[in-house]
């Protein structure tokens, strides 16, 4: 996989530009902030976001593959304010759990998610060479 950075451009904070691959693509569906039982423990953001996240993670190990075969995520919040109000602890949560891989990414806010107490889904698309 190939991080795309016009030489140009001011390297944007958090995601890349764009990602060129090729390989066994791995699709995991829009993972919101619940456990293994289907329950969000937490109200608060950044404790889904971090919980969405580890979900995406099991998801593609059941392919073998890892956080940095992540070629794209799309993040669907049902607040920017709060999103942007805890985007240190979503940046450290993101982090811990994907590591320093900033695949190419859309954050957009919804008006409501399926879920009533969902505050974040987001899915992913992994490349395996």
């Amino acid at each position: 996989m190939q991080i795309l950075q016009p030489p140009h451009w001011e390297r944007p904070k958090g995601y890349s530009a764009g990602v060129v691959g090729s390989g066994r693509q791995v699709i995991v569906s829009g993972q919101i902030g619940c456990n293994e039982r289907l329950e969000i423990p937490s109200a608060r953001l950044s404790d889904q976001v971090r919980l969405a996240l580890a979900n995406i993670v099991t998801v593609l190990a059941e392919a073998n593959a890892r956080p940095e075969h992540i070629a794209r995520l799309t993040w669907y919040i049902v607040d920017r304010h709060e999103y942007q109000a805890q985007l240190k602890e979503i940046g450290a949560a993101y982090r811990d759990i994907i590591g320093r891989h900033y695949p190419a990414m859309a954050v957009v806010q919804v008006a409501a998610l399926l879920e009533e107490q969902a505050k974040v889904e987001i899915e992913a698309l992994a490349l395996l060479p």
